[in-house]
């Protein structure tokens, strides 16, 4: 009996949130779905538009990039003008970008065009996770910022498979379904999601550090040292987590010899599949948790998982590295939105979220860029050990920044 009930209780988690936070969830199943594009990029701008492979890693390098300022553009228009109206303007832009791609032969329109998608897409990120913020309670963000995840990652397992067909049948309906399921993702938020805005008077505040403040962007994170020591510390996760793609497959490949791409493609599997299936079952086991105590703890997961890889050569040990990891990211994901959101003025929700996807940003960068030249002096196996040394830095970090709050939290009790 007890079993049948706990298997009710995940599902239950998920019930009584806002509509909002639904619409969202399938909105992120639609838009991810049909993000046919990206994951063939560099293949297209190879195989189909004849760039060279330096060309085409610049080109991609760029794609990235343009989502940065995309994402603070997003955030602050979307605190002055509102969410909803913000994320239709961005992701119809986003479409109307992909659309014309199709029509086009020249290259430089073409990455021009998708470049201009990737600011317009980033724009919607910040955006995104204010609607969620917005219309929940501390204690329930946690569920909204899963369900959410969970969406993207549904989306995500499903739309490679469809892109890889139309890739190579008929390219132009890559770029028309990557605009149609944009298209889709905005009705349905237009006609089902209410329009929120921050609350300057501060009468709806859920709790003092939600309270709207003046000044701007960069005044107000200085005041909040917190925040800020919280993202740099994050980019110490997000250096490790780029090695899924950056060099894991190296290592695969050194291991396994001319059977490493494929493994590496049964590994992303792995991951994408532990994610759907334990995303709900964790967040119900952890919604308790602190966040800081949460993320602490899938910083080690971060370093076993990817530490351990320094001693094993058999498959089925790298697919247990990859559940564990894996564990950690879902736990890192559904804890890192929530501390933003519960630390942050209302009135700069989507600024703040802008500003922690550069901290992603920059841990990607940095691990891709300085791990490159490290393999080059050490070889790639020398990569693991450091990644299991990082993770429990960041674990560390994390650790003492619970702490000190709980110090400041407990000294403020005793002034009252």
């Amino acid at each position: 009996m007890s079993k049948g009930l706990d298997k009710v209780s995940y599902f239950s988690s998920y019930r009584g949130l806002p509509k909002s936070v639904y619409i969202v969830f399938f909105a992120q199943i639609i838009n991810r779905f049909g993000d046919f594009v990206l994951p063939f990029l560099s293949l297209f701008l190879v195989k189909k538009l004849g760039l060279s492979y330096q060309d085409a890693g610049i080109a991609v390098m760029l794609t990235s990039l343009s989502t940065i300022p995309g994402s603070f553009t997003g955030g602050k228009i979307a605190d002055h003008i509102g969410r909803k109206k913000s994320y239709a303007f961005f992701q119809l832009s986003a479409a109307v970008c992909m659309f014309l791609c199709a029509f086009l032969g020249n290259p430089q329109w073409i990455i021009f065009l998708i470049c201009m998608a990737s600011f317009f897409n980033g724009a919607v990120r910040p955006i995104i996770s204010a609607i969620i913020t917005d219309v929940l309670p501390a204690e329930k963000r946690k569920m909204g910022f899963s369900l959410s995840y969970l969406g993207i990652n549904l989306g995500v397992s499903l739309g490679p498979l469809v892109a890889g067909f139309l890739f190579n049948h008929y390219i132009p309906l890559i770029f028309i379904g990557d605009a149609i399921t944009s298209l889709i993702a905005v009705v349905l938020v237009l006609t089902n999601v209410e329009e929120t805005l921050p609350d300057y008077s501060n009468s709806t505040c859920l709790n003092e550090e939600e309270k709207s403040e003046e000044g701007n962007a960069l005044s107000v994170l200085m005041k909040r040292p917190k925040i800020l020591f919280f993202l740099i510390i994050n980019v110490f996760f997000n250096v490790v987590y780029t090695q899924h793609s950056f060099s894991l497959p190296m290592i695969l490949d050194d291991v396994f010899g001319s059977n490493g791409a494929s493994n590496f493609g049964v590994i992303m599997s792995c991951n994408a599949l532990t994610v759907i299936v334990l995303t709900m079952f964790i967040t119900h086991a952890t919604r308790k948790w602190k966040s800081l105590n949460a993320i602490s703890i899938a910083g080690i997961l971060y370093a076993i998982g990817f530490g351990m890889i320094a001693f094993i050569s058999s498959m089925p040990l790298f697919l247990l590295s990859t559940i564990i990891w894996t564990i950690g990211e879902i736990i890192m994901v559904t804890n890192f939105g929530v501390y933003i959101a519960n630390n942050t003025p209302q009135n700069f929700r989507a600024r703040f979220n802008a500003i922690s996807s550069l901290s992603w940003a920059v841990g990607a960068a940095l691990g891709t860029s300085l791990m490159g030249r490290y393999m080059d002096f050490f070889g790639v196996k020398a990569v693991w050990p450091l990644l299991f040394y990082l993770g429990l830095a960041g674990s560390a970090g994390m650790y003492m920044l619970e702490f000190r709050s709980n110090i400041k939290i407990n000294r403020s009790k005793e002034l009252n």
